[in-house]
């Protein structure tokens, strides 16, 4: 059988980032993907438009019916959109024991705002507790400590503390380390740091859209396929970098989309 894994996160129409983004990444590590939507998001790379929550009582049934109906290896979660909707996935996944993946999406590339404070509140006082892991970028991480994570020399410091504070582990990334140099990532996990360095890639400003979610669901994809955490980070950063180098690009008025290559 091919093991089973469940994306919680947004639907992007553009199909670079959300569940779009988390079924291809799946489909590449040979994981068959199951997803529970909890947002309908009109964007594109340069832009948020519209985020539109899914009812609550519809998420809810989506993720207890493939539970009950799926043998399900790993879970991730992305956006979750309103206090309401992390407080409805919570009250389900701190039954479950299976291995969860937390990509604690609070902002969009674009820059647009995708939580509030109220949310993140909610995520940093139960979803974290009961993760297994947990990948914010150095916004995210800042915005879960509540203080700057702006160097290389923060990102150890911040994955020890938010992963010692939720009792999980942490992998703070540092793709927007400022500078051209090398791109360093931190995972905190067990008591100990692991560093995991990569070259930076060469992007227009504001990056390229995805990353994030693919980083996460290739994560995901590792510890369905009963992978170890430290495995299955390298592996999905090894393979987040592949897909950068080829990305797809396509002309927007004045400006260029960047997607994620496949």
């Amino acid at each position: 059988m091919h093991p089973i894994a469940l994306s919680i996160a947004g639907s992007d129409c553009s199909g670079g980032a959300g569940i779009q983004a988390d079924l291809k990444t799946f489909q590449q590590r040979g994981v068959h993907g199951l997803t529970a939507i909890t947002s309908i998001v009109s964007e594109t790379p340069l832009t948020v438009r519209h985020v539109e929550p899914v009812s609550m009582p519809l998420l809810q049934d989506q993720i207890n019916l493939l539970l009950d109906s799926y043998p399900i290896s790993a879970i991730k979660t992305g956006l979750l959109p309103t206090r309401a909707t992390t407080i409805g996935v919570y009250e389900i996944l701190k039954e479950t024991q299976i291995p969860l993946v937390v990509d604690p999406v609070m902002v969009a590339s674009t820059g647009a705002q995708l939580v509030d404070s109220t949310t993140l509140a909610v995520l940093t006082s139960r979803i974290l507790p009961i993760t297994t892991l947990v990948t914010p970028n150095m916004a995210e991480a800042s915005a879960i400590l509540g203080r700057p994570v702006e160097h290389e020399n923060d990102l150890e410091p911040a994955a020890k503390d938010i992963a010692e504070k939720h009792q999980t582990s942490c992998l703070v990334k540092g793709g927007h380390l400022p500078g051209t140099g090398d791109r360093l990532d931190v995972l905190w996990h067990q008591g100990q740091a692991h560093h995991y360095s990569h070259p930076a890639a060469d992007l227009p400003e504001g990056g390229i859209h995805g990353t994030g979610c693919t980083l996460s669901a290739a994560i995901t994809a590792g510890l369905a396929l009963n992978l170890s955490i430290e495995e299955a980070v390298r592996g999905g950063i090894d393979q987040v970098q592949t897909l950068i180098q080829s990305a797809h690009s396509w002309p927007s008025g004045e400006d260029t989309i960047l997607c994620l290559g496949w």
